[in-house]
């Protein structure tokens, strides 16, 4: 008898178990894993889980859109994709593949410093909006002449990391990752090393130099006067770092714990989104990332005070599974999800979409 073959993927988490048997031992790690006990990791996802949608009827959805506007672009939808180092770990044509599929999905995407292409190379393939994410280097003037790479190749904005200064990622360590041969942060050729010895037993693991180099809030200033690009700040998880990244210039920021890889015990992005957004008043736009991986979940994020979310691990799942045509299925499978809890909840637009969604008690 021949064997049924395998249905094909109709969620998010369908192409995270084809992506479990495409990717090597070691770069699942990497991609699936955080911070120690992976407290966070799983915490993003189970917040989502305790929110409850309300359906409202017999509302007029008559020309229902999912269309919004972000820090000058017109989007087709909310759903972004997050900045990934390293694609090449999981698919040969890395960051290539996904942006190409993200212009086919119509979804704007962050580029990380860490790519595992060339900025350059991934704009030219690129038929929808890029955001260059940017960790500030140790080496300034190199962080300022990758700036200006990003502007002459048309990005349309800075998304700033600042919640990533070190991190312990223990399902790595036990997996032995490391980077294969072929695979290497291209972006950051050139630039000064570091020449910081590993620390010995009885040793200050973290604090005898290694930090030395870490962005401030100053930082912040400077950059802005490199470029006239719009500054994102991504990973604020606190209201007063929120309310202070307004001040300082910030025209829009990522609610993110980095996907639960930097610290754990964070809380759920979910959950720090309501103080944020009163924190911020409406001032600039917030986005969320972490824990996304159905539309419903959209729904509660913009709900909560987000004006768009990024996704990262499942359009690295579908990459991994079925390249290009694998990243532009799955945000489709998203907004597909994301339509159907509009119009359940009865929100014709995304403006619409409010606290009156969520179920209480």
């Amino acid at each position: 008898m021949t064997r049924p073959s395998s249905p094909p993927p109709v969620a998010l988490a369908d192409y995270e178990r084809l992506a479990l048997e495409r990717m090597t031992a070691r770069a699942e790690a990497y991609v699936n894993g955080g911070a120690a006990d992976e407290i966070t990791l799983r915490e993003n996802r189970a917040a989502f889980d305790r929110l409850r949608l309300t359906s409202a009827v017999l509302r007029d959805l008559s020309g229902a859109t999912t269309r919004t506007r972000l820090l000058g672009l017109e989007l087709d939808h909310p759903i972004l994709l997050a900045p990934v180092a390293f694609q090449k770990l999981v698919h040969p044509e890395g960051e290539i593949a996904a942006i190409q599929g993200a212009g086919a999905a119509r979804a704007a995407a962050v580029v990380s410093t860490q790519a595992s292409i060339a900025l350059e190379d991934i704009a030219a393939a690129a038929s929808t909006p890029l955001w260059f994410q940017l960790y500030i280097q140790p080496d300034r003037p190199f962080t300022r002449d990758l700036v200006a790479r990003a502007v002459a190749a048309g990005y349309r904005a800075l998304v700033v990391t600042v919640d990533a200064p070190a991190s312990l990622r223990n399902r790595e360590q036990r997996a032995g990752f490391h980077l294969p041969p072929g695979v290497e942060a291209v972006n950051l050729k050139g630039m000064a090393a570091r020449r910081d010895a590993p620390a010995a037993v009885g040793d200050s693991p973290l604090f005898s130099g290694f930090l030395s180099g870490a962005p401030t809030w100053d930082d912040l200033a400077w950059l802005r006067g490199l470029s006239d690009l719009p500054i994102v700040l991504k990973g604020i998880l606190a209201p007063g770092d929120a309310r202070r990244a307004v001040e300082a210039g910030a025209q829009g920021l990522i609610v993110s714990n980095h996907g639960g890889r930097i610290l754990d015990t964070l809380p759920a992005t979910i959950d720090a989104l309501p103080a944020i957004a009163d924190a911020t008043r409406g001032e600039i736009p917030l986005l969320l990332d972490g824990g996304i991986r159905r539309g419903t979940d959209i729904v509660k994020a913009l709900a909560r005070g987000a004006t768009a979310v990024l996704i990262g691990r499942p359009y690295v799942h579908a990459l991994a599974a079925a390249g290009a045509v694998g990243v532009a299925h799955a945000v489709h499978l998203l907004r597909a999800e994301l339509e159907v809890a509009m119009a359940v909840t009865g929100c014709a637009r995304l403006d619409e979409i409010d606290g009156s969604v969520l179920w209480t008690a």
